[in-house]
């Protein structure tokens, strides 16, 4: 007789909301949601009018369109291809229809099977784990501020109003080898995921998130984070997508 621990599953909860802001007149983020698949991303569209809503689409499209791969691994290869293709499919695109134009969209996507979570990202959207009241920043930002910050010539609160905030260094679509950077973590039942482009984490300090995050509702949660943008002044569009654990039923 052998003794056995079973852990209770979770079930996946998730709202979102996008919107074009205070200012600008077309949004260029995207997003998808997928929790049946455990699949969950936010895009946003850089190169302007026609050009970064394009791109953002094109990203979320691509994801829409995966297929489940069942492991863990192989599931990430698989979103992994995708956006390689995708990549490749934006410069196509800007090659033929925009004179080569620069065009691309930052990216995170959350994985999650079972009690493990993988970050895929390239650029300044995040991905945050609300966990007993601590909010954790789980992506880095592909940024020149980020990298100021990292080297001691910046403080991390004096970010957002730097004159070059707007600079990434990565994003899907504008180079040939777009690399994307992946995190792996646990996951238990409570945590709470924000994926969010920086429309959001630019107009909303952490302290109103974790206030925010702490609600009972996934969608109402989302909706609740982009009218604190909007009430900002939301000079960007804005993207949110919240993802809680709760207790699912065993068998």
């Amino acid at each position: 007789m052998s003794d056995r621990t079973f852990r209770r599953p979770i079930d996946w909860r998730c709202g979102a909301r996008t919107d074009v802001g205070v200012v600008r007149e077309i949004n260029e983020d995207a997003l998808v949601t997928r929790p049946e698949i455990g699949l969950w991303a936010v895009a946003d569209g850089m190169g302007g009018h026609e050009v970064g809503d394009v791109a953002s689409r094109m990203i979320v499209d691509s994801l829409a369109r995966v297929e489940d791969a069942g492991r863990l691994s192989d599931f990430v290869e698989v979103v992994e291809q995708a956006l390689r293709d995708v990549n490749n499919g934006i410069l196509d695109y800007a090659d033929v229809m925009f004179d080569n134009a620069t065009m691309g969209s930052t990216l995170v996507a959350l994985v999650i099977r079972g009690r493990v979570g993988v970050c895929l990202w390239a650029g300044d959207s995040r991905l945050y784990r609300l966990r007993n009241h601590q909010l954790t920043q789980l992506s880095r930002d592909h940024s020149h501020v980020q990298e100021l910050i990292e080297m001691g010539a910046l403080e991390p609160e004096e970010a957002a109003r730097h004159p070059n905030a707007n600079i990434i260094t990565r994003a899907v679509g504008v180079e040939e080898d777009g690399f994307i950077d992946i995190n792996v973590f646990n996951t238990q039942i409570g945590d709470t995921f924000l994926l969010c482009s920086d429309g959001l984490h630019n107009t909303v300090d952490e302290q109103d998130i974790v206030r925010i995050l702490g609600g009972r509702d996934t969608q109402q949660m989302a909706e609740e984070l982009v009218q604190a943008s909007l009430a900002n002044g939301a000079p960007d569009n804005v993207s949110v997508v919240v993802v809680r654990g709760e207790p699912g039923k065993f068998g």
